[in-house]
């Protein structure tokens, strides 16, 4: 039988070689065919009596990076249809059968009779390392690049395909449930010390090793189906089992507060798998996930972390009408922390950088960060010597802005102050060469402002990096109302070029990003000045799903640039335009205390040296506070709406400001941005998923009880009273090809 995906040739020994091979994609991926095509595979081998085994590989240079989502997408969509139609029963049915029949053919694998061995070229990832787990063997092809693992939990899901019952079977349960909560990859050392892949070989050796394992007698019974099996960690019943599950259980909700149904899924999969025979236990997992891919938070990661983060990264807000652009030198002008780490990431991805600073000694301390972290690297050994002086070699430190004058793109990463730009673009204008493109870094000051000092302004665009930019994976791209199709596409070309997410914005002072994650730190001032005790204030904040609290945020990106921001603010737009209360805050921790956050080791909370202990909250912090609540009597719950809410408000706003125009950058860029709870997909998902009408109830009511920052803006009363929503109304506009 011929197969679209696959290709099976069975040689004189009588082992069938199963090749995955999609035609006309790089990377092999779960989706339908596939699917329907090893089912097909699995029967026609079983069956045939010549055929004494099976090795399955890749025909790519990976082995395949996991199911197609946008296919669970589809079950969904199905499923709401079938609701409407045929009924509950039939529509959860449907699902239930869907999504098990991966689990089943895996489990066909295991009890076909036959010998299967995974031969794994590159990474394995989801539903392919999954099938690798099905496989009576596994072996490797010696690749540094190689990684083995179930990210499923980073998209809201979890591993439908036996992975939450294999694993725990094969390892021990700390082992399983840490990769199956985290979604991290692990390497081939770590893959074989775990008895998880059996041998790995050079590439060349592949196949032969994989072949020979069946020849040699390999056994077609996986462990679990043997009599007198025991599981590695011991019963769930057992002492062993008594001092992992309770823990484990009150690890899982101190880091997700019950936010992810996925984690809670994955704790009772495994626990409740592990006191049952394989084929009961894979029948509980198929339940559960039917249930987590029908939940609003899988639906909300999907969208947003899967398939809106693929259309952007791809080029989604791309100008279609100007032709592919690579940036081949980089200046960055501002070797500080900011622009030495931007300098450092274009380099990393071959991109030749000039860092240019006011002296020879300040250009050298930029390029000095990049010796820093490539030393760190090498020291972790997770790169060679020569690659990090290759990189190194690709930064030139030097005061001469000459530098840039064969320069493809220009950053600008000087201080926050117009006029120390004012100077730098006097200085870099008249060197720049015919089409070359100048971005701004800045984080808040408006686009079209500093466009001002630009004598072609089509060729002026921000692209603002988020710190640390080593880690960060937004960049957020500011479009002012004379920047020309060329500067954006160069901007999203080159921020592709990086490997990181590019969101393209309209000019507004704080842009997107800022704009959102500045309410959420100015909540917390908001229940400080109330009385809300410190400590509850950031418990709180990361309840609602936020990775740290307010306090400790701001402690991040410093006091006193906060500070700095409001008196710029303030001096643009009038005393009216910021809170006299905060302003006092800052001003108190600051000036009359000398507290600037984490970088001088003191701000909210204070900061022990290097490896000596953990941060704790500054125990003057609530003189400072001119009342205190009895945490007793504050509802948590109203807390953890506050500051939510605050923030998807603003989102909203910037809607109404034409600030963000496709709701997918809102909702990425927020995630990706300051880290707004994952599990509601973003801040115009947060309000989707809720219901506008729904949302802006809960906006009346906070205002009536805390002021106008949580009025919600005309373009949501206008919503709500059409039931419309944003992914309806503002549909996003097809990937560009």
């Amino acid at each position: 039988m011929t197969y679209k995906n696959f290709k099976v040739e069975t040689d004189a020994d009588g082992i069938a070689l199963v090749t995955w091979d999609i035609p006309g994609k790089s990377m092999n991926v779960l989706d339908e065919t596939t699917g329907t095509e090893l089912a097909a595979i699995v029967d026609a081998t079983t069956k045939d009596a010549a055929i004494k085994g099976v090795v399955i590989t890749s025909g790519k240079e990976a082995f395949s990076g996991g199911a197609d989502l946008t296919m669970l997408e589809g079950m969904n969509r199905n499923h709401a249809e079938m609701l409407k139609t045929k009924g509950e029963e039939a529509a959860n049915k449907y699902v239930f059968d869907e999504v098990s029949r991966l689990s089943q053919n895996l489990r066909k694998i295991e009890t076909s009779g036959k010998p299967w061995v995974a031969a794994i070229n590159g990474l394995a990832f989801g539903g392919a390392f999954e099938l690798a787990l099905a496989c009576h063997y596994r072996v490797a092809s010696d690749n540094p690049k190689t990684r083995l693992g179930l990210p499923e939990i980073k998209v809201g899901l979890f591993p439908g395909g036996g992975g939450t019952q294999r694993l725990p079977r094969m390892i021990q349960p700390m082992e399983a449930v840490q990769m199956l909560l985290k979604g991290d990859a692990i390497d081939l050392k770590k893959a074989t010390a775990l008895g998880i892949v059996g041998a790995v070989v050079p590439a060349a050796d592949l196949i032969k090793t994989a072949k020979d394992w069946i020849k040699a007698g390999g056994k077609a019974v996986a462990p679990w189906d043997e009599k007198g099996f025991k599981l590695p960690g011991g019963a769930v019943y057992s002492k062993a089992g008594m001092q992992f599950f309770p823990p484990a259980n009150a690890i899982l909700r101190r880091e997700t507060y019950d936010n992810y149904p996925a984690a809670r899924a994955i704790m009772q999969c495994v626990y409740e798998g592990l006191q049952l025979p394989m084929d009961a236990a894979l029948r509980v997992e198929s339940r559960y996930f039917s249930k987590i891919l029908r939940s609003k938070e899988a639906a909300a990661m999907i969208r947003s972390l899967f398939v809106s983060m693929q259309e952007l990264n791809k080029g989604a807000r791309r100008p279609a009408n100007v032709p592919p652009t690579k940036v081949k030198k980089l200046a960055v002008i501002g070797a500080g922390f900011m622009g030495a780490s931007v300098g450092f990431v274009s380099a990393q991805a071959g991109i030749d950088v000039v860092l240019i600073d006011r002296d020879q000694e300040s250009a050298d301390k930029g390029k000095g960060h990049a010796k820093t972290m490539l030393d760190g690297q090498i020291a972790k050994g997770r790169m060679k010597q020569d690659k990090a002086d290759a990189i190194l070699a690709r930064i030139t430190a030097t005061p001469d802005y000459n530098a840039i004058k064969d320069c493809d793109l220009v950053i600008e990463a000087v201080f926050e102050d117009r006029k120390v730009k004012a100077e730098t673009y006097a200085k870099a204008q008249p060197l720049l060469r015919d089409g070359a493109i100048f971005a701004s870094n800045t984080s808040t000051l408006p686009i079209n402002s500093l466009a001002e000092e630009w004598k072609d302004q089509s060729k002026f665009i921000g692209i603002h990096f988020f710190s640390p930019v080593e880690k960060m994976m937004l960049v957020e791209i500011i479009v002012g109302k004379n920047t020309g199709d060329l500067a954006l596409a160069t901007a999203l070309d080159y921020v592709r070029q990086i490997n990181k997410t590019p969101i393209v914005v309209n000019d507004s002072r704080g842009f997107f990003a800022n704009r959102c994650v500045l309410r959420y730190i100015s909540e917390g001032y908001e229940m400080f000045k109330e009385g809300v005790p410190p400590a509850m204030i950031e418990n709180v904040g990361k309840m609602a799903g936020m990775p740290v609290g307010p306090l400790s945020l701001n402690d991040e990106v410093a006091i006193d640039l906060s500070l700095k921001i409001l008196k710029a603010t303030e001096a643009d737009m009038g005393p009216q335009a910021v809170d006299p209360e905060q302003k006092a805050l800052l001003v108190e921790m600051v000036e009359k205390r000398g507290r600037f956050g984490r970088k001088n080791g003191k701000g909210f909370y204070d900061y022990p040296e290097k490896g000596k202990g953990q941060k704790k909250l500054w125990p003057e912090l609530t003189s400072l506070q001119s009342k205190h609540l009895d945490p007793d009597t504050l509802d948590v719950e109203e807390l953890k709406q506050r500051f939510l809410v605050v923030q998807a408000v603003e989102a909203a706003r910037t809607v109404e400001d034409h600030v963000i125009t496709d709701p997918r950058e809102a909702d990425v860029g927020s995630i990706l941005g300051f880290g707004f709870a994952p599990f509601t997909g973003g801040t115009l998902s947060y309000i989707d998923f809720m219901g506008t009408k729904n949302f802006v109830e809960l906006c009346h009511k906070l205002e009536k009880k805390y002021g106008s920052r949580f009025t919600p803006p005309k373009l949501l009363e206008d919503m709500a009273a059409k039931g419309d929503t944003f992914y309806g109304r503002f549909a996003p506009k097809k990937a560009a090809a």
